[in-house]
């Protein structure tokens, strides 16, 4: 059996993530699934979706609409308690330089944009979904970075060697917290739409009643007191369980995106 939860798992918070991560096989195990004790860790995030001995892990929106439909099965989403979420839902900031002479998404036309991968709602849809509608002939920047991660394109922005990001709200909360030297050099000017958030999943094919468990487990850990330090570090306010249709939502604003004329970044 294999469990990751890979999407913050920031080295800050690794032992509140560890702690969630105990407190859940508990609740699993008393609801009779069988989990692993520790959480796997790969350098490629999306390894562990892969295997069909996955009994949890977190995704993005993206990857789960695209590359992983029909591979993995969305089993809660969390709510998490940062500005930008609303219940089960969450945005992208779009950071500048806290110095920088922008008042309007418009001066950033021809500016150099970072961004974390081309499979990020969070990190490379939210920029198009912002910045579509003020492209000319299918362009709005001059030049585009790829970073690798969220983290990386703050530190872009922050450092002069770009001049816009999207980050996710959640990370961008973390930051704030954990690394307020790189968020205090960074300044909000606009959010992307709001999708949900980033589901906890499961290796798609498995039996209903092993996925009422795993979903009365995740419930319980929700509302356990012992696991509260935990969730708090982490920014979970509670779970929600949303129909199967949610993430739809990803391929309505990337085909939103489309019908403007916007086929990449630059």
């Amino acid at each position: 059996m294999i469990a990751s939860l890979p999407m913050y798992d920031w080295p800050e918070v690794r032992q509140a993530t560890d702690a969630w991560w105990a407190g859940l096989a508990r609740h699993l195990s008393a609801e009779g699934f069988a989990a692993p004790r520790r959480l796997s860790r790969t350098r490629i995030p999306a390894t562990p979706w892969r295997r069909a001995r996955l009994v949890l892990s977190q995704t993005c929106g993206y990857p789960l609409t695209h590359d992983f439909k029909g591979r993995l099965e969305v089993i809660a989403t969390p709510a998490y308690g940062v500005e930008g979420c609303a219940g089960p839902t969450y945005s992208s900031v779009i950071l500048v330089r806290a110095e920088a002479g922008v008042s309007r998404l418009e001066d950033l036309s021809g500016a150099t944009a970072a961004y974390n991968a081309a499979d990020s709602l969070s990190g490379h849809l939210a920029l198009k979904c912002v910045f579509a509608p003020l492209s000319k002939d299918g362009r709005f920047f001059g030049r585009v970075v790829k970073s690798g991660g969220h983290v990386g394109s703050m530190q872009l922005v922050h450092d002069l060697k770009a001049d816009v990001a999207a980050i996710d709200c959640v990370t961008y909360a973390l930051a704030r917290r954990y690394r307020p030297d790189l968020a205090a050099g960074l300044r909000v000017i606009a959010r992307s739409p709001a999708a949900p958030a980033l589901p906890y999943v499961t290796a798609a094919g498995r039996p209903p009643g092993d996925i009422a468990k795993i979903r009365r487990g995740l419930a319980a850990a929700a509302a356990d007191p012992a696991l509260a330090e935990a969730r708090e570090a982490l920014f979970i306010a509670g779970l929600e369980f949303l129909p199967a249709d949610a993430y739809q939502r990803v391929l309505d604003l990337e085909a939103g995106c489309g019908a403007l004329g916007y086929a990449d970044l630059a």
